[in-house]
């Protein structure tokens, strides 16, 4: 059999395959192959408690092949064991590989079952696979708020909705997701995701790392937020300029890939209260203004390959409230613009997919005639 076992968060099952059936020395018959186990992804299963509910022992058994027996020689194969999870789960493999269900009926094939038995194997059915996996659910929000640690996105969630993010002073505050939803006041509501910070690295899983920009995947908009103040992490990193902080944040995207730079994006120039003249975001506005050609301006070494390509750049101060309510409204606004593109696209492919078929139905019966 093949067992599975799974985590929420990371929950963990244990998956069994079925084992195969008995052959008939006597007779030369078959048993049947053991049943797999197969894990799917459905929307309508929400959360992974719903799957620990079906599976409260967090077990997962496939069914055993049937024996054979002289009335029916060859065995019928056991059933396929197929465990519905949530879209968006990622899979974790004994083996250290990961499985990304991102989409309806996506699936990945877990355990499989022990072949029946046959003369290769003295006509003894085979045991399946046993293997202990873990399911791990990313994050789903409407807006994921990326930044370097201590740039403002907890005191900005904070600010927007009924969150309560822990804040402080000093780096990495944020060490699991923290969602809200800012609420308009038409009743729109817009879910928004506090990540923890992203470090120089964290495409090669430094720090919070991959656990952080796996939950960004699923986001329709990214929230850049940015401190107008030089950033330094630790004394073990140099003091980094906000120029160079948006192009380190940049590259780290560009390098984790999974279409994040093509994703909707806006930029929040934060803590605008500490610019009292206002010449610190005026320059660093023209700087992220006039690239690339201020690329020469910094190292070659933070040069991203390619450049996130913002729907808009805005100020605020998160912490006096400064700004937030055009950030509500542009974030919105963003949005349904991309959402009213994407509907466009595929209206368009639609439309030409029905056109082909035309053709071809009309090609089809003049070669009939």
């Amino acid at each position: 059999m093949y067992m599975l076992t799974f985590e929420i968060a990371n929950t963990k099952k244990k998956t069994c395959g079925g084992a195969g059936g008995q052959g008939l020395p006597k007779f030369g018959g078959f048993g049947g192959d053991g049943g797999k186990v197969i894990v799917i992804a459905k929307k309508k299963i929400k959360t992974l408690k719903q799957v620990l509910q079906k599976y409260p022992k967090q077990t997962c058994k496939a069914s055993t092949g049937q024996n054979s027996d002289k009335f029916h020689l060859l065995g019928e194969n056991g059933a396929d064991l197929i465990v519905q999870v949530p879209v968006g789960v990622l899979v974790h493999k004994p083996d250290g590989s990961k499985e990304d269900l991102n989409y309806e009926n996506e699936l990945c094939v877990i355990a499989n079952g022990g072949i029946g038995g046959n003369h290769t194997t003295n006509f003894l059915g085979v045991k399946g696979e046993e293997k202990l996996i873990g399911l791990e659910l990313k994050l789903l929000a409407d807006v994921g708020l990326v930044g370097f640690p201590n740039a403002g996105k907890s005191t900005f969630l904070k600010a927007i909705s009924k969150a309560k993010p822990k804040i402080a002073a000093y780096p990495f505050t944020t060490i699991s997701p923290q969602l809200g939803v800012m609420e308009y006041e038409d009743g729109r509501m817009i879910s928004v995701a506090d990540l923890p910070g992203l470090i120089e690295g964290a495409h090669q899983n430094y720090g919070m790392g991959i656990k952080f920009l796996r939950h960004a995947e699923r986001t329709k908009l990214l929230l850049y937020v940015l401190d107008i103040n030089p950033f330094q992490l630790s004394h073990k990193y140099p003091e980094r300029s906000p120029f160079e902080t948006l192009l380190l944040l940049n590259k780290e995207l560009d390098e984790y890939g999974h279409g994040m730079l093509e994703k909707p994006s806006i930029l929040a120039l934060n803590k605008i209260d500490t610019d009292h003249s206002g010449r610190s975001v005026e320059t660093l506005t023209d700087l992220i203004k006039n690239l690339p050609a201020s690329l020469d301006q910094v190292s070659e070494d933070l040069h991203p390959t390619h450049l996130v390509n913002f729907d808009d750049i805005l100020t605020m101060s998160a912490m006096n409230n400064r700004g937030l309510a055009q950030i509500k409204d542009r974030i919105r606004e963003v949005m349904d613009v991309h959402a009213e593109m994407r509907h466009s696209e595929e209206m368009e492919k639609a439309k030409a997919l029905s056109k082909y078929e035309n053709v071809h139905k009309e090609q089809t019966k003049q070669q009939l005639v």
